[in-house]
């Protein structure tokens, strides 16, 4: 785990205060970018957050191995496929 991210993530997508589709759009981004196992940390506000990245994994096939909500925040975490 690093200062940065604290659950170990690879890399992390800050969306806080963004609305749909930024959070889906940085985190598709970053996937992009990374290596097939690796694991991405997103961090969104958004009301529609849950529902977007649970239908966005599905479709993409980027396992979503963590979702939560805390003080507000939404944690969603992606693993490359």
């Amino acid at each position: 785990m690093s200062a940065a991210d604290p659950i170990g993530a690879d890399v992390t997508v800050d969306a806080r205060g963004l609305n749909c589709p930024l959070p889906i759009l940085k985190a598709k981004k970053a996937l992009n970018a990374m290596q097939s196992g690796q694991t991405l940390h997103i961090l969104a506000t958004d009301q529609g957050a849950e529902r977007d990245f649970r239908m966005f994994s599905r479709q993409t096939g980027n396992a979503l191995l963590e979702e939560r909500i805390e003080g507000g925040v939404w944690h969603f975490v992606l693993r490359r496929r």
